[in-house]
């Protein structure tokens, strides 16, 4: 009975898109909006220079990766049908090989504060792959007053010798805010 609940309510899932160099994703983001289905794909600008000009484009930040927020059944259900093969739960390996339920979910809060820092046009974020030796310290605790990212929480964290402060999804992403200045930070818990 604790496991069909568990199947029936709504949550956020990091999902892993298997094999993908980028344009997979895109489709899987595409028809997952043509279906009303709510999801996050994390972007950035891209740049690149031939020989004549330089380029922009906005490409997945993070490789292989989407948040789908639907139940399980929703998603279980969508995986079987042509196109979302690819997509794969993503697995909290940190719980026991005897743990009952290994699937990754996000809290609300913390996918809202992912979403508010990684939505900032033109933010100066650095995306990270998720460390636990680096990410998983205790470091001071900040919620940022003024500016694009008034509202977001995260951990002041020293990144290639420059103070930022990284927001975070615990086991699976994180995203430093490469300068917000220390007057638009107050510490929290």
């Amino acid at each position: 009975k604790q496991l069909n609940e568990l199947m029936s309510k709504v949550l956020w899932y990091p999902m892993r898109v298997a094999y993908d160099k980028g344009d997979r994703v895109l489709r899987i983001r595409d028809a997952l909006k043509a279906r009303g289905i709510e999801h996050f794909l994390p972007m950035h600008w891209e740049y690149t220079k031939d020989d004549l000009d330089a380029h922009k484009k906005l490409t997945p930040a993070i490789n292989g990766l989407i948040f789908i927020h639907a139940s399980r059944h929703v998603i279980t259900d969508l995986k079987r049908q042509q196109g979302f093969e690819p997509l794969r739960y993503w697995m909290d390996l940190t719980k026991g090989s005897d743990a009952e339920d290994k699937i990754l979910t996000v809290p609300d809060a913390q996918m809202q504060n992912f979403m508010r820092a990684a939505s900032v046009e033109g933010g100066n974020l650095v995306y990270l792959q998720y460390n636990e030796q680096f990410l998983d310290k205790p470091g001071k605790r900040v919620r940022i007053t003024q500016g694009d990212f008034e509202g977001c929480t995260g951990t002041i964290r020293r990144i290639k010798k420059r103070q930022c402060v990284v927001v975070q999804i615990d086991h699976v992403a994180a995203l430093a805010l490469a300068f917000v200045p220390p007057t638009w930070l107050e510490e929290t818990t």
